[in-house]
């Protein structure tokens, strides 16, 4: 049985191939402050995007979009911040979610763009 975290895993790199394949740069991965953690860091032409990569295999359980909780954003956002801080950039900030479904020896990917956007 193939563990949560391998799930994940390949879920990221499918995910990336995505992004690249669109003509993303990718700038960073899995990249971590503290105790939070940024999936994927990329630029999408003058645009910052933060992605963060979600999947399921099979739909027993909610789509995987569900688990982006309030506390999960502000997280994800805390973390952004302190990204931006370190690089000293100077960009609009966008914030992507992809969903990856495994079914069988296939998958299905959704792109979220400007999933949501960061409180003040």
């Amino acid at each position: 049985m193939v563990s949560q975290r391998d799930t994940g895993e390949v879920a990221e790199k499918i995910a990336e191939r995505h992004l690249l394949k669109l003509g993303y740069k990718i700038l960073d991965k899995n990249w971590y402050y503290g105790h939070y953690e940024l999936d994927i860091v990329a630029r999408d032409g003058n645009e910052l995007v933060i992605v963060e990569v979600k999947s399921r295999t099979g739909l027993c359980y909610e789509h995987p979009s569900e688990a982006v909780t309030d506390a999960k954003i502000r997280r994800i956002v805390n973390a952004a911040d302190a990204y931006i801080i370190e690089k000293d950039l100077d960009l609009e900030t966008r914030f992507d979610v992809i969903t990856i479904i495994f079914s069988n020896q296939s998958f299905e990917l959704e792109h979220f763009k400007d999933a949501y956007y960061p409180t003040i």
